[in-house]
C-alpha cells in the first residue's frame, strides 16, 4: 500500500476544473506554479476595507457582486491599492464571479504581483459550493491497494490476494452475475470527508481487465454498459487465501475484523480458497451479509444470543 499527500497548484486546480467552474485566466499568468494550500475559498470583504487580522490568505479568494460594488465605490486607483494590498499577502489566486470584468488597474495589479486573476460566469454562492467540492476532492488523501474492487448490490467490495489466487476469475463471474466492475488488479482510492473510502482505477486501466489466458478484455464490450462504474464507496474488503496457509478459519463470524485504509477500520474477512469452492459466491454472499449488518441485523450475534438463552432456559429446567 502506498499513500501521499497531495500538492494542489493553481495550475493544476485551473487545468483539472476550467471548464466545470467556467474559468478563464485574465491576468497574472506567470504565478500559476502558487501552491493551493487549504482546500476551501473566502470571500475578501474585511480584507478589502484593510482589515487583515485572521486573513485566510492561503485559500483561493472569490469576489463576487458585493465586494466588486465596493471596489468601484472607491474609485479605480484606490481600489487598486486596496486589492494590490491583498496580492502582498501571498495569496494563490483570485477569481471574480458572475463575469465580472476587473478594473484594468487590477489586472495591472496582478501581473505586477504575479497572482493568477480568473474570471467564471457561475454566480458566487454556485462558484463557491462548485469550487468547494473540487478543492476537497483535490486535497483528499490518497493511496492504492493491491486488488480489485466490484460493486455487489450497492456493496463496494476491495478484493485483495497474492497473485494467482483467483482475484480475477472472481470478479470476472461476479459480472457475469449482473454485478459491475470498479477497478482490476490496482485500485486507487481517496478519503472524502474524513470517513468515506472511494475507490476507482486509473485512467489507462479503467473498464479493462487481465484474464490469464485470455489477455485484456474490455469489459463494457463484452457485457455491457451496466457492467461497470466509474468510483465505488468501499464496504467489505475481502481478502483470498490459499486453504493451507489459513492458520485459524472463522466458523462463527462472531468476531469482527478490520482492514486499516488511511485510518479507516474497513470491515474485513478472508476467505479460503481450495479447488471446488465457488468463491464468486461466497464473495456474493460476503456482500448481501455486509449489507444486512449495515442494516442492524447481525446473523452470528443473533445466532449466539439465541443459543445462549437456550442454554439459560434448558440450565433453569433441569434445576427445577
Amino acid at each position: 500500500m502506498t499513500s501521499n499527500v497531495p500538492t494542489v497548484t493553481v495550475e493544476k486546480f485551473y487545468l483539472d476544473h476550467a471548464e466545470s467552474l467556467q474559468l478563464k485566466l485574465v491576468a497574472g499568468g506567470a504565478g500559476l506554479a502558487h501552491k493551493i494550500v487549504e482546500g476551501s475559498v473566502n470571500r475578501p470583504g474585511l480584507a478589502l476595507a484593510g482589515f487583515y487580522n485572521y486573513f485566510a490568505y492561503k485559500r483561493v479568494q472569490v469576489i463576487g457582486g458585493a465586494e466588486n460594488q465596493f471596489l468601484k465605490s472607491l474609485g479605480e486607483v484606490e481600489a487598486a491599492k486596496r486589492i494590490e494590498g491583498m496580492l502582498r499577502r501571498k495569496i494563490p489566486c483570485v477569481v471574480y464571479a458572475r463575469n465580472i470584468n476587473p478594473l484594468a488597474s487590477i489586472e495591472e495589479a496582478c501581473d505586477k504581483q504575479q497572482v493568477p486573476l480568473f474570471r467564471t460566469k457561475m454566480t458566487t454562492m454556485k462558484f463557491i459550493n462548485a469550487a468547494t467540492i473540487a478543492l476537497e476532492m483535490e486535497f483528499a488523501p490518497t493511496t492504492s491497494e493491491q486488488g480489485s474492487m466490484v460493486d455487489i448490490l450497492g456493496v463496494g467490495i476491495l478484493i485483495r490476494g497474492e497473485s494467482g489466487v483467483g482475484k480475477s476469475e472472481s470478479v470476472l463471474a461476479l459480472i457475469e452475475r449482473g454485478y459491475s466492475l470498479v477497478s482490476d488488479d490496482m485500485t486507487r482510492i481517496r478519503l472524502m470527508e474524513g470517513r468515506k473510502l472511494i475507490g476507482t482505477s486509473s485512467e489507462t486501466t479503467r473498464y479493462h481487465m487481465e484474464i490469464r489466458g485470455l489477455g485484456i478484455i474490455n469489459v463494457p464490450a463484452v457485457f455491457g454498459v451496466a457492467s461497470v462504474r466509474a468510483e465505488k464507496r468501499i464496504d467489505l474488503v475481502v481478502t483470498l487465501m490459499d486453504w493451507h496457509k489459513m492458520e485459524d478459519i472463522e466458523r462463527t463470524g462472531l468476531e469482527q475484523h478490520k482492514y486499516d485504509i488511511l485510518g479507516i477500520g474497513v470491515p474485513h474477512v478472508m476467505i479460503p480458497v481450495r479447488p471446488g469452492r465457488d468463491i464468486a459466491r461466497l464473495i456474493e454472499v460476503a456482500a448481501l451479509d455486509q449489507k444486512l449488518k449495515s442494516l442492524g441485523h447481525n446473523a452470528a450475534r443473533e445466532f449466539n444470543e439465541r443459543l445462549i438463552e437456550r442454554m439459560r432456559t434448558a440450565g433453569g429446567m433441569s434445576g427445577t
